[in-house]
């Protein structure tokens, strides 16, 4: 509920605020931002963030799916309801342990990914670098 509420004023903060500056504000505002954005350095770390994402979007997903099946296979393995039960449970403990190290490992890169970008921004920046 915080978030929406905080969705809901930050929407409201930009509308007045818009709204008084007007349109024509708005334009240059805008135009001053399409030049950063297609300045050379910036769009190699929108590509280079394209192409990490592109990579790494599978390998969670991937996790998740071979972490289903093997709690499948264990609920549908021989033996009494109990344990299948039993072993459905513990396999699926175990996978969300590989889980939780899958979603770690993708924070980490994103991160690592995303801190990478800022320094080279920051070091095309000092040196002046546009093209």
């Amino acid at each position: 509920m915080k978030g929406k509420a905080g969705l809901v004023v930050g929407l409201a903060v930009g509308y007045v605020l818009g709204t008084r500056a007007g349109r024509e504000r708005y334009e240059q505002i805008k135009e001053q931002w399409l030049k950063v954005y297609n300045l050379a350095p910036v769009q190699e770390q929108v590509n280079k963030a394209k192409d990490f994402a592109k990579s790494t979007a599978m390998a969670l997903p991937s996790t998740l799916w071979d972490s289903a099946v093997k709690v499948t296979q264990a609920a549908t393995s021989k033996g009494t309801p109990g344990q299948k039960l039993d072993a459905a449970i513990k396999t699926s403990k175990d996978q969300a342990d590989d889980v939780e190290a899958a979603a770690e490992k993708s924070a980490a890169a994103v991160k690592d990914a995303a801190a990478d970008a800022l320094d080279d921004l920051e070091k095309s920046a000092r040196t002046g670098d546009e093209a």
